[in-house]
């Protein structure tokens, strides 16, 4: 057995390896006691025929043989065995069209030991600690090499470096957040300028060099949102990128970012359990072909996803941290001026109520 071979067959996690038609071709001991059968017994067999994902989009990212996928706590069947919770990583092999390779780590036990059940929504939007651990660290690094090259520069150049500074801080606040979903902790809500949070997404943006210029059209009479300062750059930063990605190819792109008064539109939930007003929208539009019509009623779905290299989970992302502000996001299609609309609605800030003494309460 060769060094690898011994390496793979120590792992506690099951690998498999799959070629064309995701016919079993290689798996390590852990897999065929995932499966519950020898390896003469699943070489061979395609993987539909061992596992059912309870998750169809999912099931459909892992027949597409040249995406990357990564999901934590996904529930399946295992044939012959029962419904376990796994997590599940699909890695394409270079070189090698048609070839994937497959971990399954079996976690049900862990979350038994634990005692979380989960919180109820989808589990791919929960973030590992282990992950969160290994991205803050780099942030770290980054942030320090930044403020490092502040002390040697000046005006404009000077200004980026604390562009690149106040990012790290929001992704790690975002990373904080993220974790927090499976924990279901209640985002901090306060008064929220709108208007800052657009105009810090779109020089974000501008620093990447990848974006076409963004028109605004605002409404500088719009009371502050009842939101959160982070999550609302992180919802415009995901939106205004995929307009920019869907452009790229028109001859003339245009993004441009609305705010105006929607009177009318009620949330019927809230912290509360009473109706949630949502009288602010906030549009970015772009003039690019359009998602594909097919995927118009998903586009929200962790999963789906137009793009070879995506993981279809930004837009689901979105969703979440829109839902924790107590908002709500919709996407439309306008064909005759070929244009595509996401409209955000939002909630205005909870005024503060005054105590007999005049003051705050």
């Amino acid at each position: 057995m060769s060094s690898a071979q011994r390496q793979l067959a120590s792992l506690s996690l099951g690998v498999v390896l799959l070629a064309p038609g995701q016919k079993v071709a290689a798996a390590n001991p852990a897999a065929e006691q995932f499966f519950g059968q020898s390896f003469r017994r699943l070489e061979g067999r395609a993987l539909g025929e061992l596992v059912m994902f309870e998750e169809p989009h999912l099931a459909e990212r892992l027949s597409e043989t040249d995406a990357h996928v990564s999901a934590r706590a996904v529930a399946l069947r295992v044939l012959g065995k029962g419904g376990r919770r796994v997590d599940v990583t699909v890695t394409p092999m270079i070189e090698q069209p048609g070839w994937q390779i497959i971990t399954l780590h079996d976690n049900s036990g862990a979350e038994a030991i634990s005692g979380d059940p989960g919180s109820g929504d989808n589990p791919v939007l929960r973030a590992p600690d282990i992950l969160a651990h290994e991205i803050k660290n780099p942030l770290a690094g980054i942030r320090g090499a930044a403020q490092l090259l502040g002390r040697k520069l000046e005006g404009s150049d000077l200004a980026l470096t604390g562009l690149i500074a106040d990012e790290v801080d929001r992704i790690a606040k975002l990373i904080d957040q993220m974790q927090s979903l499976s924990r279901r902790t209640a985002p901090e809500l306060h008064p929220c300028n709108l208007h800052e949070a657009v105009r810090r997404a779109t020089a974000v943006l501008a620093a990447s060099g990848s974006a076409p210029p963004i028109l605004e059209e605002f409404d500088p009479s719009l009371p502050p949102v009842q939101g959160n300062p982070d999550a609302l750059v992180q919802v415009l930063l995901n939106l205004l990128t995929n307009a920019a990605d869907a452009c790229k190819a028109v001859a003339m792109p245009r993004i441009r970012v609305r705010t105006r008064f929607a009177s009318g539109l009620q949330l019927q939930r809230g912290a509360d359990g009473n109706p949630v007003r949502l009288p602010i929208e906030l549009r970015v539009s772009d003039n690019g072909p359009g998602i594909d019509p097919a995927m118009r009623e998903h586009v929200f779905e962790p999963f789906v996803t137009s793009k070879k290299s995506g993981q279809g989970l930004g837009l689901a992302l979105v969703r979440r941290l829109v839902r924790d502000m107590n908002g709500r996001i919709a996407h439309e299609r306008d064909e005759a001026a070929g244009v595509t609309h996401f409209r955000v609605h939002l909630p205005m800030a909870i005024a503060k109520r005054q105590n007999s003494d005049g003051e705050a309460a």
